[in-house]
């Protein structure tokens, strides 16, 4: 069982990571983070590369794939956050549990036990309930800045992305390492975000970004979470759909780093929405 801390550790860092990059997009643009940051962490898997040889050439195409479906949902993902309140983009976040889900029921063939359906019914009502506030909250929150839905819809895109890749994860480490994946999944976003910028004639300030010391946490953090994740992938009692609920772990660091650390208001509701959803995750996993 140890695939289940592994994947706790991967969740925790999740929502640290939410954090950096609020910060890091603070002081650059997000083609700039995006870049600089997966190229730095290939940097720091590149002493692998010996490790991640001897693929089957089919393999490398798969993980192409898996790293045009991460380029796609970190454009969108990278985008909301730097335009929405970092405690409502954690707890959109959690719906990527229903796609996953759906995903491992679907293509994996997985069952769902009735403590699992429970625990997604929580999920559900925790996201519905985020659409609902209280009169008072309502009036509290009435002059604040709102959210603009195509961030949202950034954010709900980027959760159906990513629930594909968690998807591909699975199903990459049955034939290949988690060095491999890791090694070549990062090469190949790298080459996609260079392509983009030198397709669209995106200005890079390089020496801005990697002046901000986010950036480099961000990258340090992002190489720990996926071994870990990719490790635990690659267990054979690891099962996507309880993996995924545990992934959302991360949510209730970014309700508190919204509240304590970027100042903002009204999370007492995102946070009873969020406890919801995490007593899902803990009935659905036990």
């Amino acid at each position: 069982m140890l695939w289940i801390p592994l994947v706790l550790l991967y969740g925790i860092l999740k929502g640290v990571r939410e954090i950096v990059k609020k910060k890091a997009l603070g002081k650059n643009s997000t083609i700039e983070v995006l870049f600089v940051y997966t190229f730095l962490s290939f940097l720091i898997v590149l002493p692998q590369i010996k490790s991640a040889m001897g693929m089957e050439t089919k393999y490398y195409f798969y993980v192409a794939f898996k790293s045009f479906v991460i380029f796609l949902a970190w454009m969108f993902s990278f985008k909301a956050i730097k335009r929405m309140p970092i405690s409502l983009y954690g707890v959109l976040d959690l719906s990527r549990v229903l796609f996953a889900t759906l995903l491992g029921v679907i293509v994996l063939q997985e069952v769902l036990d009735i403590s699992q359906m429970i625990g997604l019914l929580f999920v559900s009502a925790g996201l519905i309930l985020l659409k609902y506030r209280p009169r008072s909250m309502r009036e509290a929150a009435a002059g604040t800045q709102s959210v603009e839905m195509k961030y949202v819809v950034m954010s709900f895109a980027s959760c159906i992305l990513n629930a594909v890749s968690g998807l591909l994860d699975k199903l990459l480490m049955k034939e290949i390492n988690s060095t491999q994946l890791q090694f070549w999944y990062m090469l190949f976003l790298v080459t996609m975000y260079a392509l983009f910028i030198i397709c669209t004639r995106t200005p890079v300030q390089i020496k801005s970004v990697v002046r901000n010391q986010w950036v480099w946490i961000l990258s340090i953090l992002f190489v720990i979470a996926d071994r870990a994740l990719f490790i635990a992938n690659g267990m054979p009692g690891s099962r996507i759909t309880v993996m995924t609920l545990l992934k959302q772990a991360g949510c209730v660091v970014t309700i508190l780093a919204g509240r304590y650390i970027f100042k903002e208001k009204n999370t007492a509701h995102k946070m009873v929405c969020a406890l919801i959803i995490i007593m899902g995750i803990v009935v659905g996993t036990i």
